[in-house]
């Protein structure tokens, strides 16, 4: 009797082996895998980078030696400089200009009042001349006076009207050459910000949040542009590629819950749920490495699933799907 139960737990516990791995497709876990390589030349200052180890987005792990940029940035910042030193300022002139102008204005002043002495006299010898105890010529010689000063006072008031000109002039003329001096600043700053874009370049960052794969590169060595530095990939979803026969493709869809079989040791299987995200629109030979359940067929379609890593996973580790 116990002969006959032993036989029997055998053959369930066969079937069930049996059950586990059957499986409509295989194939290898992948994950994209991102080079970091060096945006700039120079020695690097520091990596602190280790394989296996986590990064997260945009952390800064190192930097190559900037010391060259910076010196440009300087240059490009000295020249700048240089160009407010080539602008000009009208002041000097304007300021002869205004002692000019107060002069002239002192000038008129004391012309109205000689006017005024002038008018007073012509208006005392006509009233002489009305008494006849001035002469006829006295008079005409008072509003001769009289013409000659305002002949001087609009002389003058015309010089004040030049010479306002000339400070306006000055200040237009000057004006226009500092403006072409200083058009060259705004290139030159466009510049100091294309150094400053630069600059960045020497700080060395991780592109994504995942795991360090390789160090190609250590501190105190010369990176290069484009030179690789280190590689990381996002272990956290992985990729399990695999191919399906032209009999399988009407069974499977874009988005659709698949079961995932990888190996757990001591012949045990463990299951992770996968999603198919990508259904090749091509067929293609089988490859050699890649083996389908049904091996009949010669043309194959390939399928990417994503799976959930829960840490087991690896870069070129087997599975099994189960549809």
């Amino acid at each position: 009797m116990k002969k006959y139960i032993f036989l029997l737990a055998t053959f369930v516990s066969f079937s069930c082996n049996n059950a586990a791995d059957s499986y409509d497709a295989s194939g290898t876990f992948e994950t994209d895998e991102i080079l970091v390589t060096a945006k700039a030349n120079g020695t690097i200052l520091n990596l602190n980078v280790e394989e296996g180890q986590q990064l997260a987005l945009n952390e800064k792990v190192g930097e190559i030696d900037p010391k060259n940029i910076e010196l440009q940035k300087e240059q490009v910042i000295a020249s700048m400089n240089a160009i407010n030193q080539k602008t000009t300022s009208a002041l000097p002139q304007i300021q002869v200009l205004q002692t000019q102008i107060s002069g002239q204005n002192a000038n008129v002043s004391i012309l109205q009042e000689q006017l005024q002495n002038a008018v007073r006299e012509r208006n005392r010898t006509a009233n002489l001349v009305a008494k006849d105890a001035a002469t006829k010529k006295q008079l005409d010689d008072a509003n001769g006076q009289i013409k000659v000063i305002q002949k001087q006072i609009t002389a003058a008031q015309s010089q004040l009207n030049i010479l306002q000109q000339q400070i306006s002039t000055a200040k237009e003329n000057v004006s226009i050459q500092n403006r072409a001096i200083l058009s060259e600043r705004e290139p030159t700053q466009k510049k100091v910000d294309q150094i400053d874009e630069q600059l960045k370049n020497n700080t060395i960052e991780s592109p994504i949040s995942g795991i360090v794969l390789t160090k190609y590169l250590n501190q105190g060595e010369f990176a290069t542009i484009g030179k690789p530095i280190f590689k990381i990939a996002n272990l956290e979803v992985m990729t399990l590629k695999s191919f399906v026969t032209g009999d399988q493709l009407p069974q499977i869809k874009i988005g659709q819950q698949v079961k995932i079989l990888i190996d757990a040791g001591d012949r045990k299987t463990k299951e992770l749920p996968g999603t198919i995200y990508w259904i090749s629109s091509k067929a293609e030979f089988t490859p050699k490495t890649i083996q389908t359940k049904n091996e009949r067929a010669n043309l194959v379609y390939a399928v990417k699933i994503h799976v959930k890593n829960d840490g087991f996973l690896k870069i070129g580790m087997y599975g099994d799907i189960k549809f």
